[in-house]
């Protein structure tokens, strides 16, 4: 099992539009299992996120993950959350609860930077895949407000998308985020002179 996430990101680096949404709903070409989403999810069995991000899908028309197991981090079950979904307030106890029910498929981190940033931290990231969409939002959230910019990250693959996307992904290297972390000469970037 690996926990992979995979975001949308405007070129200039926004994961949200200015009010909130994923940037990729406003790309002319957004649809069911565009933007190499239907592949993505051929591997994955479940997936996992947090409140905010699994609230919306409480109202939608249709279940956004009819084919997933779906395990939520939050404080409380939300009304209407359907008995299958599993709600943890704590992400240790979620990822062994995640953890016991798996059948060997990969796992679909969605979420905000916060979400990924708290898995990241507890060691249960496996990749990071960004695409890149070919515009521009001037606002929202950025991915990188949230992440520790210690991350080690290894270069993967990438891939040109219809539309004019660009797929990246990562996998997360635990070794090269300690080595950083643990250089006294390191700094991020808004902090060196």
């Amino acid at each position: 099992m690996k926990i992979l996430a995979r975001l949308c990101t405007s070129a200039d680096g926004y994961v949200t539009t200015p009010n909130g949404w994923p940037p990729q709903v406003v790309d002319p070409v957004h649809a069911p299992g565009s933007h190499g989403i239907a592949e993505f999810l051929d591997g994955c069995e479940a997936a996992l996120m947090g409140r905010t991000t699994f609230e919306p899908a409480l109202t939608n028309d249709r279940w956004p993950w009819p084919d997933l197991q779906v395990f939520v981090l939050g404080s409380h079950r939300p009304a209407g959350t359907p008995d299958h979904v599993t709600v943890e307030s704590d992400p240790v106890r979620l990822l062994q609860r995640m953890r016991a029910a798996n059948r060997g498929g990969d796992v679909h981190l969605i979420g905000g930077p916060s979400t990924v940033e708290t898995f990241r931290a507890i060691g249960a990231l496996d990749k990071l895949e960004l695409v890149v969409l070919p515009f521009l939002l001037g606002g929202g959230m950025r991915l990188t407000d949230s992440l520790d910019p210690r991350i080690g990250l290894t270069f993967e693959s990438s891939r040109a998308l219809p539309g004019g996307s660009v797929e990246i992904v990562y996998t997360v290297d635990p070794e090269r985020e300690s080595s950083r972390a643990n250089d006294p000469n390191w700094a991020p970037a808004s902090q060196r002179r």
